[in-house]
């Protein structure tokens, strides 16, 4: 992890915060639901805020939910903020949704050479129906996860691995052979897509008891059942009142044992730019 020098990272802070505070009044208005994730709910348990070395805010809506936050926000604030998802350009590799201040630039080295703008942003991750069937979840879930992998494998040769050691090594190697055989398989990323789109979405309009993000690294990780996490707690989050799933703790603990102990220098993680502009902020 490259660190930044803390004048920068308060400023990135301010910045996402200044989204945050944006995304909040939207969801209040239109009364959308909404909670945050992972290091997130972490940084607002036991800091208050951000993890002191983090650096982006992660928060999950329904699908349906979040499809209404983006109509707004392009509608209410045109000159303030630009969205990225693969719906708006299909050379943006991920699942998640980046709600961006315009006229800033956060790229980091992993999508360094992507063709679409990347600015100081917000994670946005829906939460798409999944099935009741286990079986067929898990058919859903491996689906969805597989096709987003792909089609980040045919922008990102080298992604990045959390893997260390010999296991590392092994699926470092596997990806750069994947991507060749991509690059020379004529599969457009339109079509893959298409076939990500059709797993997430597969029980869509259905009332099922749980929901889920299905293309995180560990395509099981970000699922939800709806009672357990809604309606969600509040923890303040530097001065704001962040939304976080009901059984937060957890949600935490599913995702990093012992949360509040704090990991050793090298398990340490963020998003550190190899460009990062500040525009008119």
């Amino acid at each position: 992890m490259r660190e930044y020098d803390q004048e920068t990272l308060d400023h990135i802070h301010a910045c996402e915060l200044d989204i945050l505070r944006d995304f909040i009044d939207v969801c209040d208005r239109y009364d959308l639901e909404w909670f945050a994730l992972a290091g997130t709910v972490l940084g607002a348990v036991r800091h208050e805020g951000f993890i002191p070395w983090d650096d982006d805010i992660d928060v999950a809506l329904p699908a349906e939910d979040l499809e209404t936050l983006l109509r707004v926000i392009e509608e209410e604030y045109p000159d303030k903020y630009e969205v990225m998802n693969t719906e708006r350009n299909i050379e943006y590799p991920l699942a998640s949704t980046r709600l961006m201040l315009k006229g800033t630039e956060f790229r980091e080295e992993p999508l360094k050479d992507i063709p679409c703008s990347l600015g100081i942003f917000l994670d946005l991750y829906a939460l798409d129906a999944v099935a009741d069937d286990e079986k067929a979840y898990r058919k859903q879930a491996w689906d969805a996860w597989m096709w987003s992998h792909v089609r980040i494998l045919q922008s990102i040769p080298n992604p990045v691995i959390l893997r260390r050691g010999m296991a590392g090594s092994a699926i470092r190697a596997v990806c750069r052979v994947a991507a060749g055989v991509l690059r020379i398989s004529g599969l457009s990323k339109e079509r893959v897509f298409a076939k990500e789109q059709e797993a997430r979405q597969r029980y869509r309009g259905q009332k099922t008891r749980r929901f889920a993000y299905l293309c995180d690294t560990d395509r099981l990780s970000t699922t939800f059942v709806r009672e357990e996490v809604l309606p969600p707690a509040t923890l303040p989050f530097c001065g704001l009142d962040l939304k976080v799933p009901a059984n937060y703790e957890e949600h935490l603990t599913t995702l990093f044992g012992d949360y509040m102990q704090l990991p050793p220098l090298d398990q340490r993680k963020n998003h550190f730019p190899t460009r990062l502009d500040f525009g008119p902020y």
